[in-house]
Formats: C-alpha cells, sequence, structure tokens
C-alpha cells in the first residue's frame, strides 16, 4: 500500500502555471519566426528592383566604353552637355537609346515604331520568355545620371586623355517612401 501511494505523488502532471509558461515561451518563438518569415518575404520581393539598377548602371557605363571603343564618338564628346558633350546632364527617365545607339543621350526615346519608355520583359505564367503570355514592366520608377568629370594630375592640372565617369541609377520601391540608388565608376581614357 505505501508503495503504490508513493507511485500516486510522483505521477502528478503538470500545473496550470507550468502549462502557462510553456505557452507563452513557445507563443514569443512562434512570432519571432513569423516576423523573421515577413522580413524575409518583403526583401525577396525588392530584390529585383536591386538587380535591374545594377544592370541599369552597368549597361549605362559600357555603353560609354562601347561608344569609345568603336570610334562613334569623338573624345572630345564624352562629356556631359553643359561642358560640350552628348551625355545628358542630371537624372533622366530611362527612354530607349537613339539612333546612336548610346544610353543617355539626347536622341535616346526617338526611335519611331519602338516604345519610348524602356520595359522589363518577364516570363509569363507558363515560365518561357518570348510567348504570348509574357510580363511587360515599364521601369516608370528609374531614372538614370551619366556623369563625366576631369581627372586632376598630382600637380594639379586637368588629365586631358582621361576621365571619371559615375552612373547613378536612383529608384523607388513599392511601399517604400525614399528613393534608392545605386552608383558604378569607372575611368575612359582617350586611347582605345
Amino acid at each position: 500500500m505505501r508503495h503504490s501511494r508513493m507511485r500516486k505523488q510522483q505521477s502528478k502532471g503538470f500545473t496550470l502555471m507550468e502549462v502557462m509558461i510553456a505557452m507563452a515561451v513557445l507563443s514569443v518563438g512562434m512570432l519571432s519566426t513569423l516576423a523573421m518569415l515577413a522580413t524575409a518575404m518583403s526583401s525577396s520581393q525588392t530584390v529585383q528592383e536591386d538587380m535591374m539598377a545594377r544592370q541599369l548602371a552597368s549597361e549605362g557605363l559600357e555603353g560609354v566604353y562601347t561608344a569609345r571603343n568603336t570610334a562613334q564618338i569623338q573624345w572630345s564628346q564624352i562629356q556631359n552637355a553643359s561642358n560640350g558633350g552628348i551625355f545628358l546632364d542630371g537624372l533622366q527617365p530611362l527612354w530607349n537609346t537613339g539612333p546612336d545607339g548610346i544610353p543617355g543621350t539626347a536622341d535616346d526615346g526617338t526611335l519611331v515604331g519602338v516604345p519610348q519608355q524602356l520595359v522589363m520583359t518577364t516570363p509569363g505564367p507558363d515560365g518561357i520568355l518570348g510567348t504570348g503570355d509574357d510580363v511587360i514592366v515599364p521601369l516608370s520608377n528609374y531614372q538614370r545620371q551619366i556623369q563625366i568629370l576631369p581627372v586632376n594630375l598630382p600637380n594639379g592640372q586637368v588629365n586631358q586623355n582621361l576621365r571619371q565617369i559615375i552612373v547613378t541609377i536612383r529608384y523607388y520601391k513599392p511601399g517604400i517612401v525614399a528613393a534608392k540608388t545605386y552608383s558604378v565608376s569607372g575611368y575612359v581614357s582617350a586611347f582605345r
């Protein structure tokens, strides 16, 4: 009899207080996991805009290099319009390149029969690019600035054969009020 009474005292189970504490700890853990999941979801939705900004900045820089390498333009033209060159000053909307094929110049968006605003085409529900269900997204929330700056020599004089190029993309993300920017820079020389 003594043995069975001892056994009953050992198998009482959990008290209500222990269950409440366990539920509170579990709730905190679940809420933390949900908050982390929400953050991951929102950042994965904006990755596409960030990647586009990087690509557009690189394209602007490559456009200047290509124009110089193909001798399509003179060295004196590789400057901003305010300095006598062909590249527009300040932030500009993204248009399809004009007849010269160089982004950021005055003839951008002037080709007849071609949509004026630069767009991004993504595969539709079938997952195949080039079919009738493709999604065309205008890049109206992006702007590009191509700055071409002189480079100074150690003695303070301007190097006549070297210029710095800074391509800046400013864009707005859905749900975020402030604009984000992405910049890439490089140097271009008069020599090919």
